[in-house]
């Protein structure tokens, strides 16, 4: 929006509450002209634009005056339709280990859970075989575990009667291979022990607990998208997911840029989402990643921006624009109820004495943070009109 000239000359203003008063007098009467108090100059003698109001004018409680602020705003930038979805790196699913009966399903659609929380309760046979599995292979450690001691015990008896040259230096020998064969094999039973217990982890057990049900937890902490799952079916296949969980603490955003855009877009830079749910509303986040590839149909890239979204907000498949924009740098800023139309001109009040106030016509940039930036007009330690700009347009 660029707006820029002076208010027409020739106009001249006055308002008090004497005058407003007048506004009432009945219809065929000329109303009297108001005397011209001490805090008020003859409208002939003011200049272009100005409006005065008296000390008691009620019009001064319905405004609000402030001195010019200057924020970071963004340069030029480009919208984008935008779509809300999940990181796809922060999504779960949730998977039998075995084939096996859903006992139970222990969480709803909806539901927030925590890494490690229980979500299923499974029955199987396969379960009973893992421990089985485990218990045969704790039983090869405790053999072979027997075998390394009567190694050594035999190495030792031998070494010594050697000492005592009462047998061959062979029969050592033989006896150091059976020690070092011995412990080879405490090695192996000591691995497959091993594999055998995370295999019972995997699947929620324990050693020794000898049961056919097992637990399927949480494998991260969000909410429960989707359920592929009832009590009492029966799953054969173990890579068909059961659950759906995913962290919405952070969204994923995605837009189409047109390429003649696209130089407005930086990996790191600043992306800001408006929400056709929450107008008014600007959530703002990085952006993440820039295709390496166009549309050949659209001619447009696709961009990704990734947002914090702590009280869940934010929801996937929601729709809205993406803002992006060039480098920020300090601007004088005004909310937009300090602005008014006068004379097809984007206009502001400014305070230039007490209950005296000049319209000054000025250039706006676009729209930001429920105001607007000014680029020509107004200058830095100017105090302007920012809610009841109305009231003086009311009385030109």
């Amino acid at each position: 929006m660029h707006l820029c000239g002076s208010l027409s000359p020739g106009r001249y203003f006055l308002v008090s509450s004497l005058g407003l008063a007048m506004l009432f007098t009945s219809c065929g009467k000329e109303a009297a002209k108001p005397e011209v108090t001490a805090t008020a100059a003859p409208a002939s003698t003011l200049p272009t634009g100005v409006v005065l109001l008296g000390a008691d004018a009620p019009e001064l409680k319905q405004m609000t005056i402030e001195a010019l602020k200057t924020i970071p705003v963004p340069g030029d930038e480009v919208a984008a339709p935008a779509r809300v979805g999940l990181n796809p790196n922060r999504v779960g699913h949730v998977m039998l280990q075995v084939p096996g009966r859903i006992l139970k399903v222990l969480v709803k659609l909806g539901d927030s859970v925590v890494q490690g929380q229980p979500v299923v309760t499974v029955e199987s046979p396969a379960l009973a075989e893992a421990e089985s599995a485990f218990l045969t292979a704790e039983s090869g450690v405790k053999q072979a575990e027997i075998g390394v001691a009567k190694a050594e015990a035999d190495l030792s008896r031998l070494s010594d009667l050697l000492a005592h040259e009462a047998v061959a230096k062979k029969e050592v020998l033989t006896a150091e291979t059976a020690v070092k064969m011995s412990k080879s094999l405490l090695d192996q039973s000591q691995s497959a022990r091993e594999q055998t217990r995370r295999r019972l982890q995997l699947l929620g057990l324990k050693p020794g607990q000898f049961q056919q049900t097992a637990t399927v937890v949480a494998p991260l902490s969000g909410k429960v998208l989707e359920i592929n799952a009832v009590d009492g079916e029966v799953h054969n296949e173990v890579n068909q997911s059961l659950l759906t969980i995913a962290d919405l603490s952070r969204v994923w955003v995605s837009s189409e840029v047109p390429e003649s855009m696209i130089r407005y877009c930086r990996v790191g830079g600043s992306a800001d989402l408006e929400l056709l749910a929450y107008p008014g509303e600007v959530f703002r986040g990085k952006v993440t990643r820039i295709a390496d590839t166009e549309d050949k149909d659209t001619r447009t890239i696709e961009v990704t921006s990734e947002l914090d979204n702590p009280k869940g907000r934010l929801r996937p498949e929601m729709f809205g624009r993406m803002l992006y924009a060039d480098a920020v740098a300090p601007a004088l800023w005004v909310p937009e109820g300090a602005l008014v139309r006068i004379d097809g001109k984007e206009s502001v009040f400014v305070e230039t004495g007490p209950g005296r106030f000049l319209a000054t016509a000025v250039e706006t940039g676009p729209k930001h943070n429920a105001g607007f930036p000014i680029r020509k007009g107004l200058t830095a330690g100017q105090r302007v009109v920012t809610a009841g700009a109305i009231y003086l347009k009311a009385g030109l």
